[in-house]
């Protein structure tokens, strides 16, 4: 069977740069292990399966595959698939709205359209979940994983911990940019000292201004990869950023350049709503471009 698909860069103003996703758009009748050998075949950090929803007041079904396994939410995933769903204008017969609703694993996931002149150049989720905070990671290990000296990474405002806001990541910080562009991953340490709470994927970040981060994610997938932008992630570490913040009251705002360090510069842009001490939202998005479209027999 012919199956169209599309691939699209994330997070990215320009070809080839941010995160590339592939977008199945025809995805019925698949089951999960032709999902997985698809997504194994593409061979990109993830790609993403549109299936009719079950309730029809949502836009679609998606599913999201790694190469190597299925996730419950991912963000460049969500906000490339709105972007591509959105250049179509149209799904399962009906025109699509400004705001796309996906049903996945994790929860009901928002996505806005966001357009410019009239013209549509990305979009921006709001994640599924609240933040959710695991088990904290000794700094040692963060070390030994990334190649780094201990005293490299940052412990005085949060220690290396597990967060997120429907899939989980070990977040640490370090204390110079310098540090984060000598990171060299050690594929047995990550061996020998990961998973904790179930995630050896680790979200290394510096603070680079105010409002502005800079960072990098490295995911054994199972072999070690680096990932040029990864929403998620960047939800539950600015979610964890504007926990430990002192406002009470806030809308928190951050820039973040991801994928410098492999040729793939990305810029997302994330908002955290706080309201009486709590974070009541996380919103992250970018933009996005056009690369390929083609069939798939499948």
């Amino acid at each position: 069977m012919k199956r169209r698909y599309v691939t699209v860069d994330v997070f990215t103003e320009t070809k080839f740069g941010g995160n590339p996703l592939a977008v199945v758009l025809d995805a019925e009748g698949l089951d999960g292990a032709e999902m997985q050998a698809i997504a194994r075949e593409f061979n990109y950090s993830e790609t993403t399966f549109v299936l009719p929803p079950a309730d029809e007041a949502h836009t679609a079904h998606v599913r999201i595959f790694t190469p190597a396994r299925e996730l419950p939410f991912a963000g460049h995933p969500n906000v490339g698939t709105a972007y591509a769903l959105a250049r179509i204008g149209t799904l399962f017969g009906k025109t699509l709205p400004g705001t796309l609703l996906f049903e996945e694993a994790a929860g009901l996931v928002p996505v806005r359209v966001l357009t410019k002149g009239g013209v549509i150049t990305g979009a921006e989720l709001t994640a599924p979940q609240g933040l959710t905070l695991g088990s904290e990671v000794p700094a040692a290990t963060i070390a030994a994983c990334l190649g780094l000296d201990v005293g490299d990474v940052a412990v005085d405002r949060h220690l290396p911990v597990v967060a997120g806001v429907g899939t989980p990541f070990i977040v640490a910080e370090l204390r110079k940019i310098e540090h984060l562009a000598a990171i060299r991953p050690d594929a047995r340490a990550f061996s020998e000292l990961l998973p904790i709470d179930d995630t050896n994927a680790v979200l290394i970040y510096v603070r680079s201004g105010r409002g502005v981060l800079n960072d990098r994610m490295i995911i054994p997938l199972p072999d070690l990869r680096e990932d040029p932008a990864t929403g998620s992630a960047n939800a539950a570490l600015v979610a964890l950023l504007a926990t430990r913040a002192p406002e009470q009251d806030h809308l928190f705002k951050w820039k973040i350049r991801q994928g410098v360090e492999m040729g793939r510069p990305s810029l997302l842009l994330a908002e955290v709503d706080k309201v009486a001490g709590a974070v009541t939202a996380v919103r992250i998005g970018g933009a996005c471009v056009p690369v390929m479209e083609g069939l798939l027999d499948a």
